[in-house]
């Protein structure tokens, strides 16, 4: 592969950034002692052992899997960096016992504890199965049930009398039996369900940054961009380049969670049941489907003759990334780009 056609995108992970290739991927994250460690290996080649998940649609599919699943695993790489450093200065403070002469003092323990490696697939498994649960119930679940709820009661639906009983807690669940009658979803519904969906996510990101730990994050989020523009435009990398950089990118996760959204308001009006548990399962079912539209349309967005287009679709997404991403100072910006030489290291490149 030569080097211009090698795509990259990445991650922010905990005090680093996690950088992809087509072929491999690295986490570099700087220590509080300044020092910059990292992992780099080579990532297996789906598609080109089996040519069926490069289909459209089917590969956005399998590359949203992969990259959880990635994500993860860099995440818990850069967690236990930090975790272990902390444990290393804390052991190093801890006193020990001195009994000789018969007096005890406190020295400074010499020795380090062991660092183990915590990043394999299987530890990932975890994680990715409570995330998965999470949204699933965040942005499946809770919001076609408060839908179906509004729709019952703009439809004019009631109580039954016979239900009532006339104290509260009864009325009550009377009224929310009553409201999950199931209405059969339409463009209408679906719209109210995807705002109901985007308000959520909002409130969940606009929330994180508050946090510090996360807004660090978000710092070496833009770092990640401005990096990966730097690579896109062919020029060197260096802090000084990538600074100068915008911060928010098309191609971002958070582009693509937006775009998920819009699409999925057309795709459940598709294939719609008078159940809302069937309504549940065919929005899970069609997950899949949708994040690989998604993903041609954000691969497409880079098309020069169809960008005026795309550009409209990804714009949420684009405003979206001035919340998860902030500006990164140098040294943040300098472990991106040692993360993506890193990985670049093990892509194997071919004369022009």
């Amino acid at each position: 592969m030569k080097e211009e056609q090698i795509i990259v995108g990445g991650q922010a992970v905990v005090e680093g950034v996690m950088m992809r290739a087509p072929h491999s991927y690295a986490v570099a994250v700087r220590r509080k002692d300044g020092t910059i460690v990292s992992k780099a290996e080579p990532l297996p080649s789906l598609p080109e052992k089996y040519p069926i998940l490069k289909l459209p649609v089917l590969r956005g599919a399998v590359v949203l899997i992969h990259s959880m699943i990635l994500g993860i695993k860099a995440l818990n790489y850069s967690t236990n960096v930090i975790f272990h450093e902390e444990e290393e200065q804390k052991a190093e403070q801890k006193p020990v016992a001195n009994v000789k002469a018969g007096r005890t003092t406190g020295v400074a323990v010499a020795t380090k504890p062991q660092v183990k490696e915590t990043t394999s697939t299987a530890a990932a498994v975890g994680p990715l199965i409570f995330a998965i649960f999470f949204n699933v119930f965040l942005f499946i679940i809770l919001p076609l049930v408060l839908t179906n709820m509004l729709f019952v009661y703009w439809g004019g639906g009631t109580i039954d009398a016979k239900s009532a009983s006339g104290t509260w807690y009864a009325d009550a669940w009377a009224w929310f039996m009553a409201a999950l009658h199931p209405f059969r979803p339409s463009i209408s519904f679906n719209l109210v369900d995807g705002l109901i969906r985007m308000f959520f996510f909002l409130v969940m990101i606009t929330s994180f940054s508050f946090i510090k730990d996360i807004r660090r994050v978000f710092e070496y989020h833009g770092a990640e961009h401005k990096v990966v523009y730097t690579w896109e435009a062919g020029e060197e990398l260096t802090v000084a380049n990538a600074r100068v950089k915008p911060r928010q990118h098309p191609r971002c996760g958070t582009s693509f969670l937006m775009v998920v959204m819009l699409v999925s308001i057309v795709a459940f009006s598709v294939v719609a049941f008078n159940s809302l548990f069937l309504n549940f399962v065919v929005r899970l079912a069609l997950m899949p489907v949708v994040a690989g539209i998604s993903y041609e349309i954000i691969r497409a967005s880079a098309n020069s003759e169809l960008q005026w287009f795309f550009s409209l679709i990804t714009r949420p997404g684009i405003w979206l990334q001035n919340i998860t991403t902030k500006e990164p100072d140098d040294e943040q910006l300098e472990v991106a780009i040692y993360s993506l030489k890193e990985a670049l290291k093990l892509e194997p490149l071919t004369s022009p």
